[in-house]
């Protein structure tokens, strides 16, 4: 996979701001790529070298141990085809999301999570719907999207871990009826965790060995649920800790330092999230028109 082939169409320069509750809308520049994350993936792991070892599966267990002296990891994973496998690493590093298993082992420093689902439909919509940011009161404390990617339409959002499903299917409802278009049946829909970053304490990168990355280490717009940008900033800035320092510490200490402005940056969006999640404050701004276009 080349790099121009992760796009997808079409390249997006504006969003649609649609409060369903209140029945107001409104454009506002913004600049992203819209990629097919699975092209994207693949070129990803393309660029990993052929003298690494990569096992496809799920971390079951990661423990510290003391062999002969020195502290290593300890690893059991399941492979995609069903082997346990046994490992041992002098360092470790979650990359692994929202229900990072390397920040649950090592660090008891819980933040905010959601449900995010999103369905994938066989149609098209009118050109504006090509990227809308989504607000329900009745239904999400969150934010929602729908999003064309070729031939298809994404809607999703972040939903409270209960009842997410009926959350998300009524909201579907309100939306399909606010458009006047019946967003059908999907052709597949996709869940997971999602975090919701609310304090400076909820950033963390890691120490001692087992360090933290990307959603991992709460690494994620609050304001917008964007982390794809975070988790390759926080992942260059880890690797860039590793070529000028060595040791355990001295990469901690790099590490942390690389990572103050992008947490200080991350820490604008939750107070942007608790001006923009509050129904009031949301409706002056967007009435007001300040920053939008038409």
């Amino acid at each position: 996979v080349r790099p121009t082939e992760v796009l997808a169409d079409p390249q997006i320069f504006s969003v649609r701001t649609i409060d369903l509750e209140k029945r107001t809308e409104r454009f506002y520049q913004r600049y992203y790529l819209n990629m097919d994350r699975y092209k994207f993936d693949s070129y990803l792991l393309s660029l990993v070298p052929d003298n690494v070892r990569r096992i496809n599966g799920r971390a079951l267990k990661i423990s510290k141990i003391n062999l002969s002296g020195t502290e290593m990891f300890s690893l059991e994973v399941r492979s995609e085809n069903d082997e346990i496998i046994n490992g041992l690493a002098k360092y470790i590093i979650g990359a692994d999301g929202a229900s990072s298993i390397v920040r649950k082992t090592f660090y008891k420093a819980p933040i905010l999570k959601y449900i995010a689902i999103q369905s994938w439909f066989k149609l098209n919509m009118p050109p504006k719907t090509y990227y809308s940011c989504i607000f329900d009161e009745k239904t999400s404390e969150s934010c929602s999207w729908t999003i064309h990617k070729d031939d298809y339409l994404v809607y999703g959002g972040c939903f409270e871990l209960k009842g997410s499903r009926e959350a998300f299917n009524k909201q579907k409802q309100r939306l399909s009826e606010y458009l006047k278009y019946d967003l059908g049946e999907p052709i597949k829909t996709e869940a997971c965790l999602a975090c919701s970053p609310r304090r400076m304490k909820d950033f963390v990168t890691g120490e001692n060995g087992a360090w933290l990355i990307g959603e991992a280490a709460g690494f994620i717009s609050a304001s917008s649920l964007e982390g794809i940008s975070s988790a390759i900033k926080s992942g260059s800035m880890l690797a860039r800790a590793f070529h000028e320092a060595e040791g355990s510490q001295a990469i901690s200490k790099k590490y942390k330092k690389f990572t103050f402005t992008l947490k200080l940056k991350l820490l604008t969006k939750v107070m942007k999230h608790k001006v923009i999640f509050t129904p009031w404050l949301r409706q002056i701004i967007m009435k007001s028109g300040i920053q939008s276009i038409k």
